[in-house]
């Protein structure tokens, strides 16, 4: 794959870009502090598509938001579509890891005009809150803002980051390399994170589970699922079977791994995707 950018009225997204031109086209989104290498172990294995992984805002070589803005769920959407447009893509496929299979499933329930399929790694949409919990979610997240920021973490070489996103992840060297390689830059001393240190910060709004589930039975077009056996703490089992029993047509499937499977264990992931985008090439 070939490094992309693209200019938008919202910023310019950088991107990761191959396949053929022509071919069912699909946009990668990935999980959080990831960045658009987390798809180029899995890109090979994927069949005959156009693909482009994009580094979500904040993320790898992507722009940051303005200082009053923020990192929410309508932002990214908005990303979306505005990626969409810069490629000139009326609709595609999307492909979403994580943070970006919650993008993704909430973009297929707000314009499905524009996704033709939807294929999920390790999620099945966005977190959800407690209610109940609203106030203190909204005090963290008031305090976390008023406090001044630290500077950022100096490492000597890229390999004490590849070390650090090891132990912090539980990735493979070479999944946390490509990771690291793409997620940092050059400062006077060594290297800091590339992403934008606000990713971090606690969200002020979370949407209750109710909502969420209302969001997975909206979606029309056909989903594919693909889980680790090892399951994440973020979403229990329970919770899991609950929100796939929402989607109207879905397919899971689980394959031996943790959350990063789609970099550890590409060629099984992309078996079970490989039917996913095939279809009449794109107009």
């Amino acid at each position: 794959m070939r490094d992309a950018a693209l200019d938008t009225p919202r910023g310019r997204f950088a991107a990761l870009r191959g396949g053929r031109v022509g071919a069912p086209r699909v946009l990668a989104l990935h999980g959080w502090l990831d960045n658009a290498a987390s798809f180029l172990p899995l890109a090979p294995h994927l069949g005959d598509i156009e693909l482009v992984a994009l580094d979500l805002a904040g993320h790898g070589r992507s722009f940051h938001r303005s200082a009053e803005a923020e990192y929410g769920f309508l932002d990214y959407l908005l990303d979306v579509a505005a990626a969409l447009d810069a490629l000139a893509w009326r609709d595609a496929g999307l492909l979403g890891h994580s943070l970006g299979g919650a993008v993704a499933v909430l973009f297929a329930a707000v314009a499905p005009a524009r996704v033709r399929r939807l294929a999920l790694v390790e999620s099945a949409g966005p977190l959800s809150g407690d209610p109940a919990q609203a106030p203190e979610r909204m005090r963290e997240a008031f305090e976390r803002r008023v406090r001044p920021s630290r500077g950022p973490r100096v490492f000597a070489d890229l390999d004490v980051a590849v070390r650090a996103r090891m132990q912090a992840n539980g990735l493979s060297e070479p999944a946390a390399r490509l990771l690291v390689e793409r997620g940092t830059r050059a400062v006077d001393g060594g290297f800091v994170w590339s992403s934008d240190p606000r990713l971090t910060w606690p969200s002020p709004l979370r949407m209750d589970e109710a909502s969420v589930q209302a969001v997975l039975r909206a979606i029309t077009v056909p989903v594919r699922v693909v889980m680790g056996s090892e399951h994440h703490p973020s979403l229990a089992p329970a919770l899991r079977e609950a929100r796939l029993a929402c989607l109207r047509e879905v397919r899971v499937e689980v394959v031996p791994g943790h959350h990063h499977l789609h970099m550890e264990t590409p060629e099984p992931v992309a078996r079970c995707l490989a039917d996913v985008f095939a279809e009449a090439p794109d107009d």
